[in-house]
Parts: C-alpha cells; structure tokens; sequence
C-alpha cells in the first residue's frame, strides 16, 4: 500500500453490523487506501469482515482479542508508518458504528488532504435528539480540555479526525489503549502546538449507531488522572491546613505559617503526584526544580490573595485561605500536568 496525495482512512471495529461493510464499500470507490482493524470481534462477525476484505483499496488487520479503540487506532497507525512514503498526508479515523457518514469522512480527508498539516476535527453540533450520556460526556470533556490547555472545542470526543503523518510516530507511543487515547490525542495536539480545526458534521444517534464506549467505565478512564490529583489535593490540603494553623497559632504571622506549610505539604504533594498521579518518567532533579518554582509562584499568589482579604474585606485568616487555595486548584493541576511532570 502506498500514498502520496491521499489520506489513508482507519476504522478500528468491534464487533460491527453489515453498516461498516456498507461504508467502507462507498468510500474505497474514491481511491483512498482504506485500513479497518478488527479489534478481536467474535466469529460472528467474520462475514462482515470478509464484505470488507473483498473491497477494493482495502487492508483488514486484526487482534486476536479486544485491546481498546486507541491500539486498534495504534496498530493501524503503525501500518501505515510502514507501508507509505515518509511525505504522506496522514490518516483520517472513523467509527464503525455508523455514527459517521462516508460524505463527512470525504470532507474532513479533503481538509487534510489540502496539506495545512493542523489536526482536523470532524465535529457533531450536539443537536436534536442526542443521548444524554453523550451531551453531558462531551460538556464535561470540554471542560476538563479548557482547563488542561486553555482551548475550547465543540466536541472533544469526535472518532472522525483528520491526523497530519507527521504526528503518528508519537501517537504509535502513546501508553493509553481505549477511549482515553483520543483525549490523550488532543493534549499531545496543544502541547506539540499543531493548529486544531474543526470542521462541521452530521450528528447521527440512533438505535443503527451503537456504541462500545461505556460511560461509566470510559469516562472513568478518561478523567482518572483528575481524579487522582483532586484526591491527593485533598490529602495535601489537610496536611497543608494542619500545619499552617500550628504554625499561625504559634507566631501568628502569616508568611512564616506560608512557608511551614508549603514546605511539608509540598514534599508530600511531589512525591505523590510524580508517583501515584502523573506517574512521570523524568529525571527526579529537573521536575523537583520545576516544581518547587511553581510552589514558590502559587504560594506568592496565595499569600496575596490571603492578606488582601484579611486586610481588606476582614475575613478570618483560616477562611480566607480556603478561599485562596480553591481557586488555585485548577491552575496548578495544569501547570503541573503541561510543565511539571510533561513525561508522564
């Protein structure tokens, strides 16, 4: 298989209905390579799939069991590192569940195809009849995206993207194996600063368009590593409060309760988030500099925002730092996953 001026268009599939091979029977009359991975689907399906072998343009992979949409998008990811020319367009992903259609897939592969190289999102406008899993998954995904980024996307969730060649080789790397892989995707995306546009589809839900994507289960896995930091701040900010307020009570001087604080909460909130959290693979000595910087930033802020209220507004000491610390929650979970622990 190769391709110079073309896209090459992936559909992981698990355990998919006859709309997959109805699909990929519209788009291989275009000419795109087209790879579909079978991510260990039972026999079942095997007559689907081989609708889909005998098209032409096609390669079917597969997995002898099911491994997750982000490495049956990995494995296909990988084969098209191998089988094209280093100067490709790159990949356009599509779902298998019927929840995208061949002319929006031609829309986003053309956008890519126009070599701008930036990450093209195929993106639903979330109206009429949605699932209310779906509408409430992708407003908080937004969310959570906003605050680790400082971008907004209309839909952060989309399966139908339009990925540059260039930007493979570390996607193929990329430990996340399931649905968090695409939000893994797009951080990766701001990071490397690769433009991201979105280009408008067709919302499709219906009883044909089912999915794989649990919400319980794939959300969890999505915002662990939040998760993870919120309960560890919670764990930090008591060991932070307890002993600003032996300190405070002892001297009654704010800065000097500050740093006491900071100091032994800060050790502990290090080691735990390098190790339970972010689970970074840097050097200790780099990220403990960066860290410590950051500390000393944050707890400048804070201590500010501490005295302005206690002088200005006459709140109690006590309060007026929960207030303070709360709303530095969120810039330091971001500054600490883009600057602090970036190998993780």
């Amino acid at each position: 298989m190769t391709t110079d001026a073309r896209a090459v268009i992936v559909i992981p599939a698990y355990e998919p209905t006859s709309l997959l091979a109805d699909l990929v029977s519209d788009l291989s009359g275009d000419g795109r390579p087209i790879v579909v991975v079978n991510d260990g689907s039972s026999a079942s399906c095997a007559a689907t799939f081989a609708r889909v072998a005998a098209c032409p343009n096609v390669m079917v992979l597969a997995h002898a069991v099911n491994l997750g949409k982000g490495q049956a998008l990995k494995t296909a990811f990988n084969h098209v590192l191998l089988t094209t020319s280093s100067d490709g367009i790159g990949v356009v992903t599509a779902d298998a569940d019927g929840q995208h259609l061949a002319n929006d897939i031609r829309r986003v592969a053309e956008r890519l195809e126009q070599g701008t190289r930036t990450l093209v999102l195929g993106s639903r406008a979330f109206e009429g009849r949605v699932p209310l899993r779906s509408r409430i998954g992708n407003v908080l995904t937004r969310g959570v995206f906003r605050v680790l980024i400082g971008k907004s996307l209309t839909d952060t969730q989309t399966g139908l993207r339009g990925i540059p060649r260039g930007f493979l080789p570390e996607l193929v790397a990329v430990e996340a194996g399931r649905y968090e892989f695409e939000l893994e995707m797009l951080v990766r995306a701001a990071e490397r600063r690769i433009p991201i546009e979105e280009v408008s589809i067709q919302t499709v839900y219906g009883s044909f368009a089912k999915s794989h994507f649990n919400p319980l289960r794939d959300s969890l896995r999505i915002y662990f590593v939040f998760l993870r930091f919120t309960g560890l701040s919670i764990v930090t900010a008591a060991i932070d409060y307890t002993v600003f307020t032996l300190a405070y009570v002892s001297g009654s001087n704010i800065l000097a309760a500050f740093i006491a604080a900071r100091l032994v909460a800060g050790i502990f909130n290090f080691t735990a988030n390098r190790v339970l959290v972010f689970r970074s693979h840097s050097g200790v000595p780099g990220e403990a500099g960066k860290y410590a910087l950051l500390v000393a930033a944050l707890m400048t802020v804070s201590y500010g925002l501490v005295s302005a209220m206690v002088r200005l507004l006459g709140l109690n000491v006590f309060a007026a730092k929960i207030i303070a610390e709360g709303g530095l929650f969120l810039a330091s979970f971001a500054l600490q996953n883009l600057v602090v622990f970036r190998k993780s």
